[in-house]
């Protein structure tokens, strides 16, 4: 189907053309396609568009049979956010698996394959990776997400990877300027403050995206955070001190920025939708990312209006708003002509071994990050079907709850007969009588921020000390058990790796 627009005002379409608004299904609806033929350049695909790779590459050939050069977007970090693999869990660590090994050759080659593997699937925007340095370890929303909390590693590592990326026609969105690592808030549920001074920024937030923009980053998403010393009143997505400011004018930054999600709670419970996206636009940013909960055709005329009338009322020059079309159209020229040459032509870094195109990659970076401290008395692999006692908190919004975490799958996979229980408070009584005589296998994630966690880990190895502990987030907590594995994350290539080191057959 092919939409021809008549009469439509080159205002409108510059509205259009800054959004990147999600939807609903595995196809693209009517209403989709036909705003693509009205001016819409961009589409954020989210878990709930992607069943298998060969239904995600019908769907963005659909979308592209409307306007070739239409960006498609999407939230794959890997590790514990991963929309490609959103129902089984991803076949790549994250970013703090990938720092905690700090070989920068395997941070760009984890990111070259799953760049192809989005390429592979007509995705040509990737908002990743996240450059936050993970200062707070009581974060809530980035914590596994980080390459960790040193400034000059996650640059490092943000370069490698938005090396690896774009090295295969895979735009990169750095995310979340400047910084989301210090809060101990989650902006999709409020604002986020941080009061720290601009010496302090500079040589912690600052260095990862400074970097970032001297590799080349194609695009840079916009954190919904309040930032004192440079804008006390707005956050850092609504602020021109920080947006134009900062990342334009004072770092150089000359490329696509994008908004985090216009409905997260951090702006949209004070500003709404409307105006948050025309102050957005009005402070520097170039995109509107909407559609995570937002994901309908009200949506896209609500915020498209809502910038057309600012325009006509004077609130947003409408030279501002053009500036920021042009800046969409011209990230989509780019990915547009790397997909017209096919992005597995493209040149890069020589490739260590084990990384070549096909290689089981992610497997091989999840085994390298693990971290595995046996206890004080001789460890005895588990060699009969253990129990594998879940300890489950409740998921942020950008991880989500559908996607599986843990290990008892891939250990059922090595000794079959395995059982598991999820549990969401210290229950130890429980736990040992689901087990019986079995071996238990503790699995928890950020036990450090959860007191009930720790709780339940002593009533376990007090009545058990066989136990195995297996932590899948930040490796804060002291370790513990007859076997304490460390597996930086919580991908289903970190459970593998995981289980295999139970079991003692690791490589």
């Amino acid at each position: 189907m092919t939409t021809l627009v008549h009469g439509s005002d080159t205002l409108t379409r510059d509205a259009l053309t800054v959004l990147q608004p999600g939807f609903v299904g595995t196809t693209a609806p009517d209403w989709l396609r036909r705003h693509i033929g009205e001016g819409l350049s961009s589409v954020g695909l989210f878990g709930r568009n992607i069943v298998s790779p060969d239904q995600l590459a019908a769907l963005t050939a659909q979308l592209r049979a409307e306007r070739d050069d239409v960006l498609v977007a999407i939230d794959e970090e890997g590790g514990d956010v991963t929309r490609l693999e959103v129902k089984e869990g991803s076949s790549f660590p994250g970013s703090y698996a990938l720092g905690s090994v700090d070989d920068v050759e395997l941070t760009r080659a984890v990111a070259r394959e799953l760049g192809r593997r989005l390429a592979r699937c007509g995705v040509d925007l990737n908002w990743a990776p996240s450059a936050d340095v993970n200062s707070n370890a009581e974060n809530p929303v980035i914590g596994v997400r980080s390459f960790g909390p040193d400034p000059d590693l996650v640059a490092r590592h943000t370069v490698a990877y938005v090396d690896g990326l774009q090295g295969v026609g895979v735009a990169a969105c750095t995310k979340h300027f400047p910084g989301h690592g210090d809060t101990n808030v989650d902006s999709h549920d409020a604002l986020p403050r941080i009061d720290v001074d601009l010496a302090t920024l500079h040589a912690r937030e600052l260095v990862p995206f400074r970097a970032a923009i001297a590799a080349g980053t194609k695009a840079v998403m916009s954190a919904h955070i309040l930032l004192s010393a440079l804008d006390p009143h707005r956050p850092a997505t609504l602020s021109p001190q920080i947006l134009t400011g900062l990342l334009r004018q004072e770092l150089g930054f000359d490329g696509l920025i994008v908004t985090d999600g216009m409905e997260m709670q951090a702006v949209a419970a004070t500003y709404g939708i409307e105006r948050g996206s025309v102050l957005a636009i009005a402070a520097g940013a170039d995109a509107i990312c909407v559609g995570g909960g937002l994901c309908d055709e009200d949506t896209v005329l609500r915020l498209r209006d809502a910038l057309v009338d600012a325009v006509r009322t004077g609130e947003l020059p409408e030279e501002r708003l053009a500036d920021a079309a042009a800046r969409v159209r011209a990230l989509a020229a780019w990915t547009q002509s790397h997909r017209a040459r096919g992005a597995e032509s493209v040149s890069g870094a020589a490739v260590q071994e084990g990384t070549a195109p096909g290689a089981d990659i992610g497997l091989v970076a999840a085994r390298r990050a693990l971290k595995v401290t046996r206890g004080e008395r001789p460890y005895a692999p588990v060699a009969s079907a253990p129990y594998v006692a879940s300890f489950t908190p409740v998921a942020n919004f950008a991880v989500g709850d559908e996607t599986p975490w843990g290990i008892a799958a891939e250990l059922e996979r090595l000794l079959p007969g395995t059982e598991t229980g999820s549990y969401a408070e210290a229950s130890v009584d429980a736990v040992l009588a689901a087990a019986g005589e079995r071996r238990i296998v503790a699995v928890v994630r950020d036990a450090h921020r959860h007191p009930w966690m720790t709780e339940a880990l002593d009533g376990l190895l007090a009545a058990r000390p066989d136990t195995v502990v297996v932590e899948m987030g930040l490796n804060e907590a002291e370790p513990r058990g007859a076997l304490h594995i460390a597996t930086h994350g919580a991908a289903r290539v970190c459970g593998r790796a995981a289980a295999e080191a139970v079991v003692g057959t690791g490589s």
